[in-house]
């Protein structure tokens, strides 16, 4: 697993003003493998220019003996948008994609929400088939539709599970399932995870309310070692992507702002190999 750890690049997006000459650089001193790109509004690539952009973006990765293995997308269902990036990405030869959010604006109405949202899934799937490139939707906390794995399961069951998988993320299964619900759900779900990202927080108190803070990984309540020996028992074939939610580029100029981030990138994918190594069945 240690050779498919790649970097969610949302650190880098926006106003941040790195080339992905630079962000690729980021990632090849910290160790990585390669990016989870982010090809959404307000990404590293913009959808609207994604066929000139994205494979600028992938042969600067390249240029870095980088991997490209998966793009992260705000898509929710077919269109020219749609068929615009997961063509180009295809193209490139990258295998998979993160699937955009929809969310329970009405938590009464959560079956007919599911079904219309399935209908989304279904049209990406189709549009995947054609282009063979996998969708991953990914677990976020909050009122996120796929957000608690038994509503996932629930999406997922009819669609074909060749082009469309859970994108678990562990941290945000914690949120949501407490001491021994995210065990439980991760177990009956297994079998149809194909990718994983991975983070670390904790709750505190602020202004007398409960709130979640992204920090370092270790330094929160995900327990890695339970999760990943879980996932050794049913080897799942994607990328495992890394996310520093906690952190901000800082520096007084752009090479502090490079250097602090290959510190931090490095610091947790070091932590997250020692946590594969020490998680996988002996050879």
């Amino acid at each position: 697993m240690e050779d498919r750890i790649c970097v969610f690049t949302d650190p880098f997006d926006g106003d941040v003003g790195f080339s992905y000459g630079e962000v690729a650089k980021i990632l090849s001193e910290a160790g990585a493998s390669g990016p989870d790109l982010t090809v959404r509004p307000g990404g590293l690539v913009s959808p609207d220019r994604v066929g000139q952009d994205l494979p600028q973006a992938y042969a600067a990765f390249q240029d870095q003996g980088l991997v490209v293995p998966m793009i992260s997308t705000a898509l929710t269902r077919a269109g020219s948008e749609a068929r615009s990036v997961l063509g180009t990405a295809a193209r490139l030869g990258i295998p998979y994609y993160k699937i955009g959010y929809s969310r329970y604006d009405d938590m009464s109405r959560w079956k007919e929400t599911q079904n219309e949202v399935r209908e989304g899934l279904a049209e990406l799937v189709e549009l995947g088939k054609e282009y063979k490139i996998h969708a991953g939707l990914h677990n976020h906390s909050g009122a996120v539709v796929g957000g608690f794995l038994w509503d996932m399961a629930q999406l997922l069951d009819p669609l074909e599970e060749d082009w469309i998988s859970i994108y678990l993320d562990p941290a945000h299964s914690v949120i949501e399932g407490g001491k021994n619900g995210w065990n439980f759900s991760l177990r009956q779900t297994l079998d149809r995870v194909t990718m994983v990202g991975i983070k670390d927080f904790v709750w505190e108190k602020v202004q007398g309310q409960w709130r979640t803070r992204w920090v370092p990984l270790g330094q929160g309540m995900v327990p890695f070692d339970e999760v990943f020996a879980i996932l050794a028992t049913k080897p799942f074939p994607g990328p495992i992507s890394l996310h520093l939610e906690y952190f901000e580029p800082t520096g007084p100029t752009k090479a502090a702002r490079i250097d602090s981030s290959i510190a931090a990138v490095q610091r947790d994918v070091r932590f997250l190999q020692d946590v594969i190594r020490r998680t996988s069945p002996p050879r």
